[in-house]
């Protein structure tokens, strides 16, 4: 550790006190630009090429195709191919992926690209190579089955009666996750009618099958061990020999009751859980349904789609969501701590407060029938599904900002998160013990994103909510507040970090971590804190910059490292070395030099990479804003610390 900081020393000279207001001051300038005129900000949401192509095969699906919108995605699509496998990745410069690859290629296909160009040709042979289409997880052969390229038997059985089955039952939507059981509900009902895509140009992509389609014996790609693996198999065989046996009256009954709990929860043109996947599944099942495209529920579903599509003049992607609340509310965070403009937080925190979801008793409830909402979501708008990790993060900002002028939200969301604590201490994300471990296994699950159990990240944002709004001694006189810390002391892994379930990845969660344990009183010399200080320091770069690859979420990579440094990374380590007192630390100031240093003179930081997640391994994110707001933040803070002599952190971020 010492030869690490003495090197970066040799190499970095630290950032003088000019450098450092310099770069708050144009961050800060940047970051205020972006804001709208009713106080929130939305940045852009990007995932991998799945989406994108998605929307193009959800067209191809519908007969609803725009040939220049397509076009400019398509040219996304090419641009994110990777060089050195030919296939695409699910995050910048990462490993080949299967079933982006193959739902990439078809869009292209669909769109008109030649398959014998090279950028095609690559691609198919990258496919082939992996084991061919045949490897694709089961959405995607769900999507290929609805087009008529593989047979249903491709795809695991989910009998649509499963809206019927009571609460007791092992599988039930509300034991799946939120993201889970608003993709599985309208999904049943495709499921059950086995419509065929419209395709009117009859793609096809046979070429990427090793084995053709109809012949291939074993569709089963779920390869993790465990004794449930046999179990659900057999029950999927079984269910494949009753279903079409199974009452036609039961089957509309089903559907009906489908519907029914997605309209419930339509949403809106912000559509079916807000996030892209349900709400294509949405439109696919009334289109199915012949509910025709002029029906009410169809337009608003349709519009709920397109409102996710960022259109440039070259370049078009889709989003998988939209992220103001978020966005918002970290945003004024680090303006807050740049002491910007208070006409700026003012506006911000009016606009959040009406966010507020106060009269919506959403899926939470099954588990809390007696909470009182009061839980902010992700998007403009879902209040079925409001999440504690938004919550937290707006609650500290309005107790920041002003308590007694905001105290009603945050009592209601102190309330709220309170009662959406787990059982082992600690928080999901939208859920309460949400933790059936065992649905993983199903062969629908081969993704391992089913569930929303208690994780250290969301939980040290609870832990630090808690923390700052209270003016009590917590460890001593709150029950709930020394479980949850015991939870997240518990967490901490052997090398010292923490898993970070939302943010890349171990530096996510040590930071998430640090700043839990710094609001709840920890003193910086504990165990704990020491541990994770060391381990933050190893993880620093050559150039003074954190940076974690996607790749850390699988077994057996190391934690904490990456390719690049990234300036949303590096901000969160100082941010987690500040919380534990390490302000003064020379790791910390060649951290500030390296931000200091690559900041452009726009104002803003360039981060190609991605630095969140989606589903660990399935599923990850670049949220646009990360640069601006992050670096400014660890920025402003080391100034503050420096001038203030202070070594403690006195809020909860």
């Amino acid at each position: 550790m010492q030869s690490l900081t003495a090197n970066l020393a040799h190499i970095t000279p630290p950032a003088t006190s000019d450098d450092l207001d310099r770069a708050i001051d144009l961050s800060l300038e940047a970051l205020l630009r972006h804001q709208h005129a009713d106080g929130h900000w939305a940045f852009e949401l990007e995932a991998d090429a799945t989406i994108p192509a998605e929307y193009i095969l959800l067209d191809h699906y519908l007969d609803t195709i725009d040939q220049p919108l397509h076009e400019r995605i398509a040219r996304h699509l090419r641009a994110i191919q990777e060089i050195d496998h030919g296939g695409w990745p699910l995050f910048p410069r990462g490993a080949f992926d299967m079933s982006a690859s193959v739902k990439a290629y078809f869009a292209l296909k669909c769109v008109g690209d030649d398959p014998e160009a090279p950028h095609m040709t690559r691609a198919r042979q990258a496919i082939l190579d992996h084991g061919g289409a045949e490897k694709s997880n089961v959405f995607t052969r769900i999507q290929l089955a609805l087009f008529g390229v593989v047979p249903w038997k491709a795809v695991p059985v989910m009998p649509v009666e499963i809206m019927l089955l009571p609460r007791w039952f092992p599988f039930h939507l509300s034991k799946v996750s939120y993201w889970s059981r608003t993709v599985i509900a309208p999904l049943l009902v495709l499921m059950a009618e086995k419509p065929r895509a419209r395709n009117p140009r009859n793609i096809d992509i046979d070429e990427l099958f090793v084995t053709l389609p109809h012949k291939v014996k074993n569709w089963h790609s779920n390869n993790t061990r465990s004794i449930w693996n046999p179990v659900f198999r057999g029950i999927d065989a079984v269910l494949r020999m009753i279903e079409p046996l199974l009452p036609k009256r039961t089957r509309n009954l089903a559907i009906e009751r489908a519907v029914a709990w997605v309209a419930e929860r339509l949403n809106g043109e912000n559509g079916l859980g807000g996030i892209y996947p349900a709400m294509a599944n949405s439109l696919m099942m009334f289109d199915c349904l012949d509910a025709g495209r002029d029906h009410p529920a169809a337009i608003v579903a349709r519009r709920a789609v397109d409102k996710l599509i960022i259109d440039g003049p070259e370049r078009a992607y889709c989003q998988p969501c939209l992220s103001p609340v978020w966005d918002t509310a970290l945003a004024a965070h680090a303006i807050m701590e740049a002491s910007g403009p208070t006409n700026a937080i003012d506006k911000a925190c009016d606009w959040l407060k009406k966010e507020q979801i106060l009269d919506v008793r959403g899926d939470w409830a099954e588990k809390c029938p007696n909470l009182r909402p009061g839980g902010w979501a992700f998007q403009y708008a879902n209040p079925h599904y409001p999440d504690v990790d938004d919550t937290a993060v707006v609650a500290m900002l309005l107790d920041r900002f002003d308590t007694g002028r905001y105290a009603e939200a945050i009592g209601r969301a102190n309330e709220w998160v309170r009662g959406m604590q787990s059982k082992n201490g600690g928080w999901g994300a939208f859920d309460v013990d949400n933790a059936y471990y065992y649905l993983n296994h199903i062969p629908f699950a081969d993704h391992g994103a089913l569930l929303d159990p208690p994780t250290a990240d969301v939980s040290a944002r609870c832990i630090s909510m808690l923390a700052q709004i209270s003016n009590v001694d917590l460890q001593r006189g709150d029950p709930e507040f020394a479980a949850a810390l015991k939870y997240l002391l518990r967490e901490q892994e052997p090398e010292g970090c923490w898993f970070g379930r939302w943010g890349t990845n171990y530096i996510y969660g040590t930071w998430s971590a640090l700043c839990a344990l710094n609001a709840a009183g920890i003193e910086r010399h504990a165990p704990a804190m020491r541990r994770a200080v060391r381990w933050l320091i190893s993880k620093q770069r050559a150039d003074g910059g954190w940076g974690e690859d996607g790749a850390s979420y699988w077994k057996g990579e190391p934690k904490g490292e990456g390719k690049v440094s990234t300036p949303s990374q590096t901000a969160w380590a100082l941010l987690g070395l500040m919380a534990a007192g390490e302000v003064d630390h020379p790791a910390v100031a060649q951290g500030i030099a390296y931000l200091t240093d690559t900041i452009g003179a726009d104002g803003s930081w360039h981060e190609g990479l991605y630095t969140a997640v989606g589903f660990p391994r399935v599923f990850y994110l670049r949220y646009h804003g990360y640069k601006s707001f992050f670096p400014l933040w660890a920025l402003a803070r080391y100034r503050n610390m420096q001038a203030t002599g202070d070594d403690r952190v006195t809020f909860g971020m």
